[in-house]
């Protein structure tokens, strides 16, 4: 039995983002019914598309209602399923769920104990409310992007991991948890408001890069700081084998297995200082580096990984996508799975991180194709199948 079981949330989403907060939930047992659009010339989904759908992890262990919510009839039916619904999801600019008549202030009227969460790129407010942006130009504003990579060159693009998913989608499912756990004790809903711009610089000011800016003044740069991989015992190395190893010994004690793992603990003197936080690596530091580069170089990357590991080190191998997928801690925690898809057979995709003990996440199937369950919706809210075509034939529902 998950967690959330019983809990019914309509996602509005969109975007993947959006998605995984709901696949999150849905994972702990809640039973999220995506709403997506109908397509504009009434064709149905492709045998490609249906099967590429059934690997799109964000969407698994939901069901999909194909729904025109800029027809009436399409409003009328999301607001009927809204009001019995326990959370809303959406993620449109501001201003275009109230087009739509799929606003916090529409459906509170009938269903006050309504969760209703607004995943947007700037809030609900502000001046820059109606801008469009994507991951990167939220990382670009909230000071993130500025802070990574090399200080001689552009700033590095991260993969959309940080204002897309560490942000908006963790920040959400957490938003709507404590809102449902609010309800608990009062009976009512409430808006939830996330920004994926606020919810950039709240974990970057969570890093020790942003510890002394409010405090001291001291102003982070990019390739500057002890976790910017200018300083060797926190950087990335070359292999004999040509591949790349990471070693992260931050701690002294970390940092002096390492030095007298590779033969040199006369380099314990390059461990992590206190005035790092903020500075460059000086020209000795970069020497020291350079050195064990040097040595990194004479074994391969598995090699130094099997022994590094042994000598109480930080070390991780730099996986290609396909070796992540073989390695024995990502199988033990069963962090791959599979289900069984009744058109497409065996569906692998990757498990559930959260482990509880009581109430653990599950995957109870793999992500629909859009409209796949629009007829069982339609009839669990009493409509006949003469209707559910009509609705069909005016492009309503797909």
């Amino acid at each position: 039995m998950g967690v959330l079981d019983g809990i019914k949330i309509l996602e509005l989403a969109r975007v993947a983002p959006g998605e995984f907060c709901t696949m999150l939930l849905a994972d702990m047992g809640a039973e999220v019914l995506k709403i997506e659009t109908p397509p504009a010339d009434g064709s149905t989904e492709t045998e490609e598309e249906k099967r590429r759908s059934a690997f799109a992890f964000v969407n698994r262990n939901k069901r999909s209602l194909a729904l025109n919510l800029k027809a009436p009839e399409g409003q009328a039916i999301f607001q009927k399923l809204a009001s019995t619904a326990d959370v809303i999801v959406e993620g449109f600019r501001p201003g275009v769920t109230k087009r739509l008549g799929a606003d916090w202030e529409t459906i509170r009227k009938t269903n006050p104990r309504i969760i209703y969460c607004s995943l947007s790129g700037f809030g609900q407010d502000g001046p820059y409310r109606d801008y469009p942006a994507h991951d990167l130009n939220y990382l670009s504003l909230a000071g993130v992007l500025g802070l990574i990579g090399e200080p001689d060159r552009k700033p590095a693009i991260p993969l959309n991991l940080i204002a897309d998913y560490g942000g908006a989608s963790l920040h959400g499912a957490l938003g709507i948890l404590l809102a449902l756990f609010a309800r608990e004790r009062s009976g009512k809903g409430q808006r939830v408001d996330v920004a994926y711009l606020d919810a950039t610089l709240s974990l970057l000011a969570a890093t020790p890069t942003l510890r002394f800016f409010f405090s001291d003044g001291s102003v982070p740069r990019r390739g500057a700081g002890f976790l910017s991989g200018s300083y060797p015992y926190y950087a990335v190395y070359e292999t004999r084998d040509r591949k790349l190893l990471s070693i992260a010994c931050t701690e002294p004690w970390l940092w002096e297995n390492f030095c007298k793992a590779i033969g040199r603990p006369e380099f314990v003197q390059y461990g992590r200082l206190t005035d790092q936080f903020v500075r460059t690596a000086n020209a000795e530091e970069i020497k020291a580096r350079a050195e064990i580069e040097a040595i990194i170089r004479t074994r391969t990357r598995d090699e130094w990984y099997d022994f590094l590991v042994q000598q109480d080190a930080c070390v991780g191998k730099v996986y290609d996508v396909e070796e992540v997928f073989e390695d024995p801690q990502i199988l033990a925690r069963q962090m791959v799975v599979e289900t069984e898809h009744p058109e497409f057979g065996r569906v692998k995709e990757v498990g559930v991180a959260i482990k509880m003990s009581e109430t653990p996440g599950t995957v109870r199937g793999a992500a629909p194709y859009r409209g796949e369950h629009t007829d069982e919706v339609l009839r669990e809210l009493g409509m006949k199948q003469q209707e559910i075509q009509t609705l069909r034939d005016k492009r309503v529902v797909a």
